[in-house]
């Protein structure tokens, strides 16, 4: 069964397996003691630490593990805010960082804090200039990924990291999904990631923060880790992720021109094979083995469904998937098609002959879906202009994505060329979908107000 959600979890790699078994009979002792199995367990720490370090691109004594990515980054940004509390409270950060982040960015501003998000073009990217300019005397941290987790979209840390220089403001990178891939360029001050993104064991995280960056980690601390992540260090996992992520890093350069061959031929393809599609993120500044799809008139959590009934394990930023009920915050920042959403992630080491049977298998499930929820055939035409009314209602209040655009569809050709459909909708989703159907439609999104029934009213004027 293809799994084509690395992006979520990586495998685990070969060489974390045997890393993982050989230091659970040689690395269960407490690495702070003196004696024998006590020194034999703190050499395997500082080897994977000297390891981790060499990959990140610092200093060993610069680098913590800890137990998830997710801790290291609420580690980091505790640390920093902590650290600079003098120079301000605010905190500048992208509108499509990981969750964790936007998090701790949440409870900051709860405490009392300022949060500034940085919005993103359509491509998923910030704007080095824009993000410049949010950056003033009172900033005490600005947060950047390295490449983004649900498009792949790559972000322009080392321009960033320049301007965060020029402002004396410490940048924090979330590299999870691109260490695996190579060292994160540019001057950055903290980075965080997370070895199951690279084919590591779950439970580690790492944290590097630069010499001289002010730091001052908060809650109860211990002799640990520099005092920056308490507790028992969980040595064999520790080692596993070392060992795995220089492996990976050796394979990178040779795996990542193959991947990015076989994403290519996705983004190629799935626009050919299924209409009314939308490849979003950048097609050139992203992660070699990441694309993600969205598909109009589809229900993204019957989507998943029925790919994992064909055998392929993907993933979605969809409003409709069962995990949310509101559109994927990504999506949402770069105003882009959120229903039928689709992440493909591919392993290391993705056959070929994999990739190809999804694009077969690809066309006839989406067709089924659609077929099912009642969409319009994407080759029909629209009723002649002679229509009965200038203006139509469909009242798609107390419906889920993507049936207030299906709706839509069917009755934009009832009304002449220059008259209108108002949808009547309480789902979030329809604030990015009916927009974004416009414009793969060709036609005018006029706006939106609030309806007397509920929900929203949302304008539509047809132009073809």
């Amino acid at each position: 069964m293809p799994y084509f959600d690395a992006a979520s979890a990586a495998p685990l790699h070969p060489v974390a397996r045997q890393a993982l078994l050989a230091s659970l009979d040689e690395g269960w002792a407490d690495p702070a003691r003196l004696y024998r199995e006590g020194r034999r367990a703190r050499l395997l720490l500082d080897a994977a630490r000297e390891a981790a370090a060499e990959a990140v691109g610092c200093r060993p004594d610069e680098l913590v593990f800890t137990p998830s990515g997710t801790r290291a980054v609420h580690a980091g940004i505790s640390g920093s805010l902590a650290g600079r509390r003098r120079v301000g409270n605010r905190i500048v950060v992208s509108a499509v960082e990981h969750s964790s982040v936007l998090h701790a960015a949440e409870s900051h501003a709860a405490a009392g804090g300022t949060v500034t998000e940085v919005p993103v073009g359509r491509s998923g990217a910030v704007d080095t200039d824009v993000f410049a300019a949010a950056l003033d005397s009172g900033t005490a941290l600005a947060c950047l990924q390295s490449a983004n987790h649900e498009v792949g979209t790559e972000q322009p840390v080392a321009e960033v990291a320049e301007a965060c220089r020029a402002a004396g403001v410490p940048l924090l990178v979330d590299a999870a999904q691109s260490l695996g891939w190579g060292p994160v360029e540019g001057g950055w001050s903290l980075l965080a990631a997370s070895a199951h993104k690279w084919g590591g064991p779950a439970g580690v995280g790492l944290l590097a923060v630069r010499k001289g960056v002010r730091f001052a980690p908060q809650g109860p601390s211990d002799e640990r880790e520099s005092g920056r992540s308490p507790g028992f260090e969980n040595l064999p996992a520790i080692v596993a992720a070392a060992a795995s992520l220089r492996a990976v890093r050796a394979e990178a350069a040779a795996e990542a021109a193959r991947l990015r061959a076989l994403v290519d031929r996705i983004r190629a393809r799935v626009p050919e094979l299924v209409p009314d599609v939308e490849v979003v993120g950048d097609p050139v500044r992203r992660l070699p083995h990441l694309v993600t799809f969205s598909c109009l008139y589809v229900d993204g959590e019957t989507l998943l469904h029925e790919l994992d009934r064909e055998g392929f394990s993907v993933s979605s930023g969809s409003s409709c998937t069962s995990s949310t009920l509101t559109p994927s915050h990504v999506l949402r920042a770069m105003g882009v098609l959120s229903e039928g959403n689709v992440r493909v992630s591919l392993p290391a080491g993705t056959a070929e002959e994999d990739v190809d049977r999804f694009l077969n298998v690809l066309p006839g499930v989406v067709a089924g879906v659609r077929e099912r929820l009642g969409a319009p055939a994407s080759a029909s035409a629209p009723a002649a202009d002679a229509a009965d009314s200038a203006s139509l209602v469909v009242d798609a209040l107390g419906r889920r994505c993507p049936i207030p655009v299906i709706e839509l569809a069917k009755v934009i050709g009832d009304v002449p060329v220059g008259g209108t459909v108002t949808v009547l909708a309480d789902d979030a989703a329809a604030r990015l979908d009916i927009p974004a159907w416009c414009e793969m439609r060709g036609q005018e999104y006029v706006g939106e107000s609030p309806s007397p029934r509920g929900g929203v009213a949302y304008v539509v004027r047809r132009l073809t």
